[in-house]
């Protein structure tokens, strides 16, 4: 009796979850696609972007004293470790800026696994670094104190206390807590993931990082154009949607470092309690003297690219349940006979898809875009890796970047070369996190928007603009209309979210900011099925 009733029990569930899965209470699969293009114009009741915030706001401004911590933050390192990083002392920034000595004070993570019991204790190691112009009139900048600890020896799935700090000065942080993450396999996932890109720092950020928080993720990829400290001169004052633009007259793209610092700051709620994974974007090139960059994104961020071999801070990959994420730079060498490239290849090699069955890319500028801005920008990206990552049957590839001074939403249907392909990932474009430039409202395909071959140059890389030469575009550089492999566009602000469900399917969602206060309100959702019997892949397959 105990037998039937444990498998009647079974079956039910078992068809309760096929029905969802089917149906999805309305919600689309995959399955049914290649959908029809639909647009959602932008919404003229809502402003298309806002100001920043400014630094003396209660979510910038410095709130600890001497050496105490600030600015707390984590990163997954492996399944079972995790990077805490934070930062002491002030940053200093005017005509002559003496760095601090990170030696006089110590990184130390104290932690455990019940609240005010932190037994056991790590220390890392701690950097300063500057942002130097050699230029009459600008000003240089030196931070405060980075620290990074890597705790490792976790156990999965569990929760951690812990403070960071110099137990010595002393000068320690309140408590804080984490939960680690499942190890890898088929039937282990994440809770939540939140996925943002092009945040900045605007009074739309806080609505998108309000709106996050409520989603309850239980982690976060980053997809580029974080602080936006790169709108700025030197010498503060008022951001500007355009830098070029508004100060034309600059020797360098200047930067205002201590928006960094405000942006660590205003982060720091939900960043130290759930892992953030990073990934750069054209705001962190932030070049300086002797042609250094991208120092800031460097130094701020522990990531884990000597875990996965890559030795470099702009790409790298990590394992999270049953999801191998691997997250792309654009703005480093991404030819098929580079470091980067070689790095791709080995890495796909060794997942195993009966482990982590589900494959998600990451990287900054979006290789299939229809909006005017960006427009083709990264097709020299796109043809030397985009085969690379179809012969391994990557799923899902999330970008940001949409676009300069103008961002927004796209989801693709499933695509390769240009070509509908059901076994091609799905790209999705969330650069619409909040910061000084605006929506995009302007679309490849609408009367007179088609920018010029010579347009959208990139920050990084060659131009390797195409007309297409199939399909109902050919022979034309734009569609005449939404192109067919762009299944939902909409410009407004937002985030998404990713909830996997078991090793074939995921829900994403993506929030919309004006929905923030409306139950059960979506911008877009869609369950992404994988078909892992139908394409082939180079990869192991799933036993």
């Amino acid at each position: 009796m105990v037998d039937f009733r444990l498998c009647l029990a079974l079956t039910i569930f078992l068809i309760i979850i096929a029905e969802l899965l089917a149906s999805g209470d309305g919600i689309p699969t995959t399955l049914e696609g290649p959908f029809q293009p639909v647009t959602h114009r932008f919404d003229s009741r809502f402003r298309r972007g806002s100001d920043d915030l400014p630094m003396d706001h209660p979510r910038l401004r410095r709130n600890v004293t001497s050496y105490f911590p600030e600015q707390i933050s984590l990163a997954i390192s492996s399944p079972t470790s995790m990077w805490v990083s934070w930062v002491t002392g002030e940053s200093q920034i005017g005509s002559n800026v003496t760095p601090l000595d990170p030696s006089t004070v110590a990184s130390e993570v104290w932690y455990g696994k019940r609240s005010r019991k932190c037994f056991s204790i790590k220390t890392g190691f701690s950097t300063v670094y500057s942002q130097l112009y050699p230029f009459v009139g600008l000003l240089n900048y030196t931070s405060g104190i980075i620290h990074h600890v890597k705790l490792d020896g976790l156990e999965p799935g569990r929760k951690y206390y812990y403070r960071c700090g110099d137990s010595s000065l002393p000068a320690m942080s309140r408590e804080y807590f984490f939960e680690t993450l499942p190890l890898p396999g088929p039937k282990r996932y994440p809770h939540r993931i939140a996925v943002v890109g092009d945040l900045g720092l605007t009074r739309n950020t806080t609505t998108t990082i309000d709106h996050l928080i409520r989603n309850d993720p239980s982690m976060i990829l980053m997809v580029g154009d974080l602080s936006y400290a790169n709108q700025y001169r030197t010498t503060g004052g008022n951001g500007a949607p355009c830098f070029s633009c508004a100060f034309p007259d600059a020797p360098i793209e200047e930067t205002y470092q201590p928006r960094w610092d405000g942006w660590g700051r205003f982060m720091e709620p939900l960043i130290s309690i759930v892992p953030m994974m990073v990934i750069e974007g054209n705001h962190e090139i932030e070049p300086q003297v002797a042609g250094m960059t991208f120092e800031s994104y460097l130094t701020r961020f522990a990531v884990p690219s000597e875990e996965s071999g890559s030795h470099s801070n702009l790409y790298y990959s990590f394992d999270a349940g049953g999801v191998h994420f691997i997250m792309l730079g654009a703005y480093v060498d991404y030819n098929h006979t580079g470091a980067q490239y070689a790095w791709l290849k080995k890495d796909l090699d060794q997942v195993d898809r009966s482990v982590t069955p589900w494959l998600v890319a990451a990287w900054h500028p979006p290789w299939y875009n229809s909006y005017s801005s960006h427009y083709q920008e990264f097709e020299c990206m796109r043809q030397e890796m985009e085969a690379l990552l179809y012969d391994y049957s990557v799923d899902i590839v999330f970008s940001g970047h949409v676009s300069m001074q103008v961002h927004a939403y796209e989801r693709m249907n499933r695509v390769y070369n240009y070509t509908l392909d059901p076994c091609g990932p799905v790209y999705i474009t969330v650069g619409d996190g909040g910061n000084i430039e605006k929506v995009d409202v302007d679309h490849a395909g609408d009367p007179g928007k088609c920018p010029s071959a010579q347009a959208n140059i990139p920050e990084f890389g060659g131009l390797c603009h195409l007309n297409f030469s199939f399909g109902p575009a050919k022979g034309k550089f734009c569609w005449d209309q939404q192109p067919e492999w762009s299944a939902f566009r909409e410009s407004s602000f937002g985030h998404g979210i990713l909830e996997v469900v078991n090793s074939t399917y995921a829900l994403w969602t993506w929030h919309r900011n004006q929905d923030i206060y409306k139950e059960k309100s979506r911008g877009d959702q869609i369950y992404i099925v994988r078909q892992p019997h139908m394409c082939p892949t180079a990869s192991k397959m799933v036993a």
